[in-house]
């Protein structure tokens, strides 16, 4: 049987959240499209706000590990007045695609443009591992 939720929030999602409050994880603030075709996947992942020098993109083990980091200054006055509430966020957050271990760094095409960060990574077969065999004497 599926949870209730409440204004079409899972209660579950709960458990995904950072913790201490703030109620936003990395798949609220990295949304993603994800595209396919013949050859490749493409992915867009919207980065509204983030500077293209506060954004990387690294491949480990299989996994593209997007990062992105965001910052306001901490002044709780500015020139028009003080703030009496922030939504804004600030902070790191991450976010992972498994693409397989026969994909490099050489393979995946970047762009970030107008706040939406592509990516092009082709479809790869698994490379079998290379047959060792043992020498075997008498």
């Amino acid at each position: 049987m599926f949870a209730p939720s409440v204004f079409r929030k899972n209660v579950f999602d709960d458990l995904f959240e950072y913790p201490f409050g703030g109620g936003r994880n990395a798949a609220q603030l990295m949304k993603t499209d994800v595209l396919e075709t013949d050859q490749d996947y493409t992915l867009l992942i919207d980065l509204p706000g983030i500077e293209k020098d506060n954004v990387s993109a690294e491949l480990k083990e299989g996994y593209l590990n997007i990062t992105a980091s965001a910052s306001q200054q901490d002044d709780s006055q500015d020139e028009n007045g003080r703030y009496l509430r922030r939504e804004r966020f600030a902070g790191t957050y991450t976010r992972s695609f498994y693409v397989g271990d026969a994909v490099t760094e050489t393979d995946i095409k970047a762009k970030f443009e107008n706040g939406v960060l592509k990516l092009t990574i082709p479809k790869k077969e698994p490379q079998a591992p290379p047959k060792r065999t043992i020498l075997i004497e008498g």
